[in-house]
């Protein structure tokens, strides 16, 4: 076996963190880049030692970016997330944190030209079929990355990255309730599967005896039980939207909600699936709020009411809060997401190859 150097931009996005990849850079066959993938990372090993990965599913993720030739769309984003105890590479969802470093990739590696000032890049995603704007600093026609955004999760500020997610609801079912039922009663649980940027199962903390404000150390430590509780639902919850055996999938992710507990409009606890995030997902959060904004939802028992739209929704999580500016059209079953805005920061952390046995 020889070492193979790929090139890679590693970065923090949102909260979470990997190295972002053009994909004219990696095999084109996908079983060929999987295993590129995995021996990037470190994987399969729970301590990712002899890769890039850092033990935790917040930082065992990857991006791929292209110039796309679709119409009105400058950058092609594909999201993986790399198992770490598992063979696993699974794209069928995306992530909204490692989304925020896709326009400063794109603009470093030349795939778009910076505007002086701030520079609008139309991503699609394409785990989801979705779009997304990322509206970058670029003074002078460069990236900034210092500035005074600061977002829970992550130390210090930096420069502002808002995200405008479109064409988020049906992400993979192509249904906003995929099962055609607002709640669902699986296992004696009341449950709404929704899918809006990413499938998610959302329950009522207090079934499973949680107040919905533990902290991540306070979950942590019940884990195994809860997983134990949470996945036949999770599994059955995944028959019914449509997606077969999830057993080794990501998707749909679990949302334990309670009513907020500062000034927030709903707390949530975010399962990615069979861990705790210490944040919440982006996706998710669009997920969480958007269900919210629909009569009879789990979401939108435990939310706090409001008739404003666009309306700034806030999710309390365990490291602080994630707010989604939600657009929103019709109502009940037909409301229509407009738009679903979040503000995140990205930092480029290093340029350089990563080496890969081939």
């Amino acid at each position: 076996m020889t070492d193979r150097a790929i090139p890679c931009l590693f970065m923090r996005g949102g909260t979470s963190r990997g190295p972002y990849f053009r994909l004219s850079d990696l095999p084109n066959d996908i079983a060929e880049r999987d295993r590129v993938l995995l021996a990037a990372m470190g994987s399969p090993d729970s301590r990712q030692i002899d890769g890039l990965g850092g033990a935790d599913t917040l930082t065992s993720k990857v991006a791929i970016v292209s110039p796309s030739e679709r119409d009105g769309v400058d950058i092609n984003y594909l999201f993986a997330q790399v198992n770490i105890d598992k063979p696993i590479v699974d794209t069928s969802p995306s992530c909204g944190n490692m989304l925020a470093g896709v326009g400063p990739v794109a603009i470093e590696r030349g795939m778009i030209d910076a505007q002086d000032g701030e520079t609008r890049v139309l991503i699609f995603n394409e785990n989801t079929a979705s779009r997304i704007e990322a509206v970058i600093q670029t003074p002078g026609g460069k990236v900034q990355y210092d500035g005074d955004a600061r977002i829970d999760g992550v130390p210090g500020t930096a420069a502002p990255i808002t995200l405008n997610f479109m064409d988020i609801v049906g992400s993979i079912s192509g249904k906003f309730f995929p099962t055609g039922r607002i709640v669902d009663d699986i296992g004696g649980v009341e449950v709404s599967c929704v899918d809006v940027a990413m499938p998610m199962i959302l329950m009522r903390a207090a079934d499973f005896g949680l107040t919905g404000h533990e902290s991540r150390a306070e979950i942590d430590e019940m884990t195994a039980a809860l997983i134990e509780r949470i996945e036949p639902i999770r599994r059955e919850a995944g028959r019914r939207m449509g997606f077969g055996d999830v057993t080794d999938k990501v998707i749909p992710k679990v949302g334990l909600l309670a009513p907020a507990k500062a000034d927030g409009d709903i707390a949530s606890r975010y399962f990615t699936p069979l861990k705790l995030h210490a944040t919440h997902a982006v996706t998710g959060a669009c997920c969480v709020a958007s269900a919210a904004a629909v009569s009879g939802t789990i979401a939108h028992e435990m939310a706090k009411r409001s008739n404003e739209n666009p309306r700034d929704f806030v999710i309390e999580h365990p490291a602080g809060q994630i707010e989604v500016r939600l657009e929103t059209a019709g109502s009940g079953p037909d409301t229509e997401i407009v738009r679903a805005g979040i503000l995140r920061t990205a930092r480029l952390i290093m340029r350089g190859e990563v080496m890969v046995s081939a």
